[in-house]
Parts: structure tokens; C-alpha cells; sequence
């Protein structure tokens, strides 16, 4: 008996067939998984976050110098990148090397299993939370410099207001770009040396909530 041998077209649409079913399935595990607490809580937190450091940018900057101005700006810039490399390392980090350590009790693993665990909470705090918050702020900083320049300076107001909010987007862009490659290469030390950091916080919340012994 012979077989019909299936041409190219119908070979790619029972491939995108077969990616139609399998899409449809992660959606079904997603939606059973969705936690509204969490989603309600981020939200909120970002709020919060965003207020506050908007708060801060909005009053300090406009009163501060002009190299002060410039390098807050910066910081913004630099703390959304950094957070956003966290992220993304959290993401594609490994997590049987922490189990591995997380047993021979190295500092550290153990915090490094738990955002592994959550690592889509982890990415969206870092990414979405923080790093799109500093991004929305770094660009109203970059505005309220630009206004400072064009008076100082007496230069055209359209002009620098765009070149300044231009070079505030290129560094956040072009940060994050080098930032995820380094990420993924490095994912497991960054993630590493993000848990040894938080858990030296573990450490001082532990010895407050330390029982009273009788």
C-alpha cells in the first residue's frame, strides 16, 4: 500500500495545527493558575512605589543642581536596568544547582530556591514593577533637566526637552539590551549573589522576631 506523501504547505499547517492545540493548553493551566491576590497586591505595590519615588523626583530635582539633577536621572536609569537583570536571571536560572547547594547549606541557596520558585512573581516585580517605574520616572527627571538647561542656558525649550528625553531612553534601552545578554549568561551567580544579599536582611528580621525564652 502506498502512502500520499503530504506536501510542504500541508506539512506547516498540521505544525501550526499541533501549536494551535499545545498554545491552547498552557492557557488552560494559566488561567486555573492565575493568583488574583498577587495581581492585586503588585498593583498596589506599584502604586505605592511609583507615587512615592515620583514624589521624590518631582520635589528634589527641580531644587537640586544641575549635575545632582543629572546624576538622580541616572540612578533611575541604572537601578531599571539592575533590576531588570535580576529578572531576567531569575527567569532562566537553574534551579537543581541551588537544591544542590540549599544541602550543603551554603548562604544564600536557600532564598535562591524560593525566587526560583516564584520566578514569574520575581520578573514581574523586577521587570514590570521596578524597572518600568524607574523607566517612567528617569524620563520625568530628564524632562524637569531639560527645562533647567533651556533656562540656564538659554537654549530652545522643544530642542533639548527632546535630545535630553532621547539620550534618558537610549541609556535605559541600550542597558537593559547589554543587561539581558549578561543575565542569561550569568543567571545562576546573579541569582546567587541576589539571595546572599537578601539573606543577610533574613538574618537581621530573624534576630528581632528571636522568642523570649521563659
Amino acid at each position: 500500500m502506498l502512502f500520499k506523501r503530504k506536501t510542504r504547505k500541508e506539512q506547516a499547517k498540521e505544525e501550526i495545527n499541533n501549536l494551535k492545540v499545545q498554545t491552547r493548553r498552557k492557557e488552560k493551566i494559566k488561567k486555573e493558575n492565575v493568583n488574583i491576590k498577587w495581581v492585586s497586591q503588585i498593583t498596589i505595590l506599584a502604586f505605592m512605589i511609583s507615587f512615592c519615588l515620583s514624589f521624590i523626583s518631582e520635589t528634589t530635582i527641580p531644587n537640586l543642581s544641575l549635575i545632582f539633577g543629572i546624576l538622580l536621572t541616572l540612578i533611575f536609569v541604572f537601578l531599571g536596568v539592575l533590576f531588570d537583570i535580576i529578572g531576567v536571571a531569575v527567569t532562566s536560572s537553574e534551579e537543581k544547582v541551588f537544591h544542590s547547594m540549599n544541602s550543603r547549606k551554603v548562604r544564600g541557596a536557600d532564598i535562591a530556591v524560593k525566587l526560583k520558585k516564584n520566578c514569574d512573581k520575581v520578573s514581574n516585580f523586577c521587570c514590570d514593577v521596578i524597572g518600568d517605574i524607574c523607566g517612567i520616572i528617569s524620563g520625568a527627571s530628564a524632562a524637569t533637566i531639560a527645562s533647567i538647561l533651556a533656562l540656564k542656558f538659554n537654549l530652545d525649550p522643544l530642542l533639548i526637552s527632546i535630545l535630553v528625553a532621547a539620550i534618558t531612553a537610549a541609556l535605559t534601552i541600550g542597558g537593559k539590551a547589554l543587561g539581558k545578554s549578561f543575565a542569561i549568561n550569568k543567571s545562576n551567580i546573579i541569582l546567587y549573589e541576589t539571595s546572599k544579599v537578601i539573606s543577610y536582611f533574613y538574618i537581621i528580621k530573624r534576630k528581632k522576631v528571636k522568642p523570649a525564652h521563659k
